[in-house]
């Protein structure tokens, strides 16, 4: 069976086309920018329409029962003060860990149990099983704000959530300070040190291309993306074979497979052609948080920063 981690690579690639875009007021004020050093929109004006990837959602009053069932969204809900607005979140939301967890699932949701929570505001980031129309049918305001596939969307994003929960001030901010922070990150790190990289999915292994959100990140540190030469890049997370992976002996090999699989520098040394790698060898095996490599909320900068430090030693070790 599949782990989690690969389940969440298919359902992302059937909603990519449809991350937010912005977000207005109930008059007829224009979209929010995304460009993050553009200001925020006022906290607190209600009824406000919110342009995601359910189409304009109008949201008449600030939601004081707010349910996540996407972890990255429960994730920007706590990072912009909106945290005393959740009520309950899904079985996958585990950061922060004081956010209300509770049995409901977004990848299996079910309308009649999301209801019984009395939401007057319910965050998704896939509509599976129609749950979206399931729950306009009995009047429940519904943003869907699937995978992000830009470090722009994911802006949009929580300009999208603090515009809808009455926190557009904070929801700037953090914007601000994750593209100031992602800036010095990729300033300080070496401009020409022309290393490769594979990141390991899970152990089946699939991968990441450089034009999925995690490879565009790595794409930030000049980092060579050995699945981008994948005979099937299947949307962007191909299988790749043992042997492709020998073949191409990455610099630096990212474990987004930690948690899920219980990956290793240790266990990929007992793959079969595996153990003379170069990634191996040089101790450049980086462990990574499998919550963090996954989503793209604010943490997003905590990923970068471990790929920073990875470069830095990989430069100098050359």
């Amino acid at each position: 069976m599949r782990p989690f981690r690969t389940v969440v690579a298919g359902v992302l690639l059937g909603v990519v086309g449809l991350t937010g875009c912005g977000q207005t007021n109930g008059t007829a004020t224009p979209a929010a920018s995304t460009d993050p050093a553009a200001p925020a929109t006022s906290a607190g004006a209600f009824p406000v329409t919110v342009q995601a990837g359910n189409g304009a959602v109008t949201i008449a009053q600030r939601p004081e029962r707010i349910v996540s069932l996407s972890p990255t969204a429960t994730e920007i809900l706590y990072a912009i003060g909106a945290g005393g607005q959740v009520t309950a979140v899904d079985d996958q939301s585990n950061h922060p860990p004081e956010a209300p967890k509770t049995s409901l699932s977004g990848f299996k949701p079910n309308v009649e149990a999301i209801v019984a929570a009395k939401p007057d505001l319910v965050v998704l980031g896939n509509d599976l099983d129609d749950v979206v129309a399931g729950l306009g049918k009995v009047g429940v305001p519904v943003l869907l704000e699937p995978a992000a596939v830009r470090l722009e969307d994911a802006y949009d994003q929580i300009a999208d959530l603090g515009a809808a929960t009455g926190n557009a001030d904070k929801a700037g901010e953090v914007v601000q300070e994750m593209s100031r922070r992602l800036d010095e990150l990729v300033a300080a790190a070496p401009k020409d040190a022309e290393l490769t990289y594979y990141h390991e999915l899970d152990s089946t292994p699939y991968s990441v291309t450089s034009k999925t959100f995690l490879g565009q990140i790595y794409g930030l540190f000049g980092l060579k993306n050995i699945a981008d030469e994948a005979p099937d890049a299947a949307g962007g997370y191909p299988k790749l074979s043992a042997e492709f992976v020998a073949k191409a002996d990455p610099d630096l090999i990212f474990l987004g497979d930690t948690k899920c699989c219980g990956q290793s520098a240790a266990t990929l040394a007992e793959r079969p052609g595996w153990s003379g790698l170069s990634a191996i060898k040089n101790d450049r095996v980086v462990e990574l948080d499998d919550d963090i490599a996954s989503r793209w909320g604010p943490r997003v900068v905590d990923l970068a920063q471990v790929v920073s430090g990875a470069v830095v030693k990989a430069s100098a070790d050359q």
